[in-house]
């Protein structure tokens, strides 16, 4: 090689005597006076380089470098002094004594310290990326994306699926969130969209009797600002042929145990556990329940009905949802703690209020507890479990508010409590979603998922009378509280899929603008189908052990969607704007 025989990671005392050639970053320089060493950085690890004073010209070289240098070095193997092993780096037990030393390219001092990365703000590591991407916490995380990369091609090649590139440019069918536009140039007024996902070309790569396809691919949404979300994001889209749901369940568990395996060294126990949405609802408030630790949702309405708390029997009375949760040894919260709860779940989750009692003596003590006579008191007790030293929590509201706020309020106690396993990954199916929801704003039902699930069969007699109770053939898999993939199996019928189009309002005419490219490839002989799409940055992320997906992602926007690194997106030159026929109306508005 040119510039290098080896790597800094690979040299061991196996290596001793051997006249090698290394190049990499300065990472470290340590002058003693009469010797100097470089702990010499590249992709794969570190070596040790030693400059001898018994050649003054090298010396003087050596004494000019700098943090993040690139240099070239030919030296000799040896191995180090006794007592200066070492032990924790597979180069530990030699250094190279130096024979010669080229400067490649001298670096301005970096921003931050590339070996302490908490030493700088995450803003300033974002504007300066390609420095950042030198750390070795981001460079393993972006190392391990790229081992997700072949586990997951791999496992889908041995199981016979077709790696397929679907377009970039589209056309705009908005579902969810904005689509992100591209004008034409060519033709004026009009616009292509980016992709929120492959949905249709899936499908009709299906009709068109591929039979299993997956493609590793960038998807876009025009959201507004939301945490730990980005503009563009990478999915793992996958699509069968002739399939029920258990064979979607089947390919993704296999992917996914093949990457434990391989990256955690994890045999993961299959099938995984199910559970219906409405099971998950109750007991955990949550469409994707953390089932690392228990915390179970519990009824408190017949209890509120033999009280005399009146705040909650006319909930109860209304037709809204009482409920709680019991946390062990809660009853050390103080009421200023007890207080930041409240307006949490006030703030982010609508709720009037948290009431609460702690068991003190087998009794019920404070916040609502005089409202329950003794013998009520002593039934709560037993049928809720509940020890001395434990807290009860409350909700009373609309169904919408009670569940989702018990469900919130469960997983903040888990991370105060620490109750979760970092260690312990439980994975769930969660089945059975409703096909729609009703916006009572809008006086429409709206898809849960998209418009082209297909509906649970033995639910259609429900369809015209109560859509509500019409459950989908969808699915989610959940890890740790984490939705990780969703999928379904999709509506081939066209006289099916009218039917749906017609319960959420969209008319022939709007279908036809919208998806009438599909509705016409469904009268060709579509066959049965469904699949599943992972959200490859969220998984990469819980296998790293790293909260944000910006952390796995070479070089990705802020909550806001910009880049800082190269000040994206930009205003663009009046010309670009002409030949694609735009104008506007107000640069700063």
């Amino acid at each position: 090689m040119a510039y290098r025989t080896h790597h800094c990671g690979e040299l061991t005392g196996k290596n001793t005597d051997e006249i090698i050639q290394l190049s990499g970053w300065v990472s470290r320089r340590r002058d003693h006076g009469e010797l100097i060493f470089i702990d010499l950085r590249d992709r794969y690890g570190i070596t040790q380089i030693v400059f001898e004073p018994e050649n003054a010209e090298l010396m003087k070289t050596a004494k000019k470098l700098g943090a993040e240098f690139v240099i070239q070095v030919d030296g000799i193997v040896r191995l180090r002094p006794d007592g200066m092993v070492n032990s924790e780096m597979k180069t530990g037990e030699i250094e190279i004594q130096a024979q010669s030393l080229s400067i490649l390219n001298e670096a301005k001092t970096p921003p931050f310290e590339i070996t302490d990365r908490t030493s700088a703000k995450e803003d300033l590591r974002l504007e300066y990326r390609y420095l950042d991407i030198r750390t070795d916490a981001l460079k393993s995380q972006l190392l391990l994306r790229s081992k997700m990369y072949k586990i997951i091609r791999n496992s889908l090649y041995n199981l016979d699926f077709a790696e397929v590139e679907t377009p970039i440019l589209m056309k705009s069918t908005p579902e969810g969130a904005r689509d992100f536009l591209v004008p034409s140039r060519l033709h004026r007024g009009k616009f292509y969209a980016l992709p929120q996902s492959p949905q249709t070309y899936k499908q009709l790569l299906m009709i068109g009797g591929l039979d299993k396809y997956f493609q590793i691919v960038k998807c876009f949404r025009d959201e507004d600002f939301r945490a730990d979300r980005q503009p563009e994001f990478t999915q793992i889209d996958i699509e069968m042929s002739f399939v029920t749901a258990e064979d979607v369940f089947s390919v993704a568990e296999e992917m996914m145990a093949n990457a434990f395996k391989e990256i955690k060294g994890i045999e993961l126990t299959r099938p995984f556990r199910k559970m219906n949405y409405q099971e998950a609802m109750e007991n955990y408030g949550s469409d994707k329940p953390d089932l690392r630790y228990d915390l179970k949702i519990q009824e408190f309405a017949e209890f509120v009905k033999k009280s005399e708390f009146n705040a909650f029997k006319s909930v109860a009375d209304s037709g809204g949802r009482v409920k709680g949760l019991v946390v062990p040894s809660g009853a050390k919260y103080s009421r200023k703690v007890i207080d930041g709860l409240t307006d949490y779940l006030k703030k982010y989750y609508r709720a009037k209020g948290l009431a609460w009692m702690k068991c003190e003596n087998d009794a019920l003590v404070g916040g609502i507890s005089k409202f329950f006579a003794d013998d009520l008191q002593k039934e709560i007790i037993a049928e809720w479990g509940i020890s001395d030293g434990d807290i009860a929590f409350f909700i009373g509201d609309d169904e919408s508010v009670t569940l989702p706020a018990l469900g919130a309020l469960r997983c903040k106690i888990a991370e105060m409590e620490n109750l979760a396993d970092s260690e312990k990954y439980e994975f769930l199916w969660v089945v059975d979603f409703p096909l729609m929801e009703y916006d009572s704003d809008a006086e429409r039902w709206f898809s849960m998922h998209h418009p082209f699930t297909r509906p649970i069969l033995k639910d259609l007699p429900k369809f015209d009378e109560n859509p509500g109770a019409v459950r989908s053939d969808a699915y989610d898999l959940v890890l740790n509280g984490n939705e990780i993939a969703g999928g379904s199996i999709r509506i081939h019928e066209n006289e099916l899929q009218q039917k749906v189009f017609d319960l959420l309002k969209i008319s022939k005419e709007e279908a036809e603008e919208k998806f009438g490219f599909l509705l016409k490839a469904l009268q060709y002989g579509a066959p049965p189908h469904g699949g599943i799409a992972f959200g490859f940055d969220r998984l990469v992320a819980i296998l790293a052990g790293v909260e944000q997906i910006r952390e796995v992602i070479a070089f990705p926007k802020t909550t806001s969607g910009i880049s800082l690194m190269d000040d994206s997106p930009s205003f663009v030159d009046e010309t670009q704007l002409k030949d694609l026929h735009i104008k506007l109306s107000d640069k700063n508005g």
